[in-house]
């Protein structure tokens, strides 16, 4: 199972219209909130996403939402690949602060005694 992401709300869809009221819509994820631009994008003037500090993060009169939506995509996932700077004695590429290499690993038990 994918995990997922919610902000109880946080997110709101803002859909402006030249004939009629704004409208705001509260969506529990930015999944929702980009589906909900799809369906309403092409029957409003503007639509807009606005995250939970009340920065708008996504304008239809800037950008597509397909596009906006693989850029926000990307920015998630190398989110979540962060890994901590681990500078190796030894050089080894494959070497983490999480996941040290052989070599580290020896160091460390070494360093016990």
């Amino acid at each position: 199972m994918e995990p997922t992401e919610e902000y109880d709300g946080s997110i709101t869809v803002r859909l402006l219209d030249d004939d009629a009221e704004t409208e705001e819509i509260d969506c529990a994820s930015y999944e929702r909130a980009i589906e909900l631009v799809r369906e309403r994008q092409h029957s409003v003037t503007v639509a807009k996403i606005v995250d939970r500090d009340g920065a708008v993060v996504f304008t239809s009169a800037e950008m597509d939402i397909d596009d906006w939506e693989s850029v926000w995509q990307r920015e998630k996932r190398s989110l979540s690949v962060h890994v901590e700077a681990y500078d190796c004695p030894y050089d080894d590429i494959s070497c983490f602060a999480d996941d040290l290499c052989v070599q580290c690993q020896i160091d460390n038990v070494r360093d016990q005694y």
